[in-house]
């Protein structure tokens, strides 16, 4: 691959993508949503071994839990009555410590759901999904909690990271709907999401791949975007 010219190539698309950013709006549960009851709220990774403490936390990703809760807060006023969870809970010796630091490991302090949210009157509803990898279905229940659930037409998806366990989720959402000719609609705040960033002479210093936050956030989004997922400016 000749990166030169790829580089060139992609300056106008890059600002092509800063303007798509820019001209999201913003979606109104009152004018949006005709059932609450069949509204969903999906959580990916809002735990403490991302959001607060542990090797792969970041204040990108701090920086939005005050939006998380609040559209807790915001759809179950509307009437949501299904909050889900998705939450890495690895076992000692998960495959995926080949690839990441070792986190959040099951019953660990870093595998709890922050309190921020576990404090909220409503938390009782929440079904917290555990998952061992990026993948939120995968040996789990989590197909069958969708399956008994298939009266939803709304998922709003939130969480961490936009690149990873996010957009696992967001996907996972989009493609079972496609393929079981559901119609249900994916709709994913940009202000409620978040990756990390780990900018090149860092990754280089501790002999990782360097991950540029705000090239992988603006990226996945509109790659969602591309496979019909609602990408939204924020959720009201």
């Amino acid at each position: 691959m000749n990166t030169t010219i790829l580089t060139h190539g992609n300056t106008e698309f890059m600002t092509y993508l800063q303007a798509w950013y820019d001209s999201l709006e913003t979606f109104s549960l009152k004018n949006e949503v005709d059932n609450p009851s069949r509204l969903g709220v999906f959580a990916a990774d809002m735990i403490v071994g991302f959001c607060s403490e542990g090797p792969l936390a970041s204040p990108r990703i701090t920086d939005i839990v005050p939006v998380v809760v609040d559209i807790f807060k915001r759809t179950h006023e509307f009437g949501a009555k299904r909050f889900v969870l998705c939450q890495d809970s690895h076992s000692d010796d998960a495959e995926e410590f080949l690839s990441f630091p070792r986190h959040c490991i099951r019953g660990s302090k870093e595998s709890l759901t922050i309190p921020q949210l576990t404090q909220l009157p409503f938390s009782n509803e929440f079904v917290v999904i555990e998952k061992n990898s990026l993948h939120p279905s995968l040996g789990n229940e989590f197909e069958d909690w969708m399956d008994q659930n298939s009266e939803l037409r709304d998922l709003v998806v939130v969480g961490d990271c936009t690149d990873l366990c996010t957009y696992s989720v967001a996907m996972y959402l989009r493609l079972r709907s496609n393929a079981l000719n559901l119609r249900q609609r994916v709709i994913l705040p940009v202000d409620a999401v978040q990756t990390y960033d780990l900018p090149i002479e860092s990754a280089r210093s501790v002999g990782a791949l360097a991950h540029p936050g705000d090239f992988f956030h603006l990226t996945f989004l509109y790659h969602m975007a591309l496979n019909g997922i609602h990408v939204v400016k924020s959720v009201v």
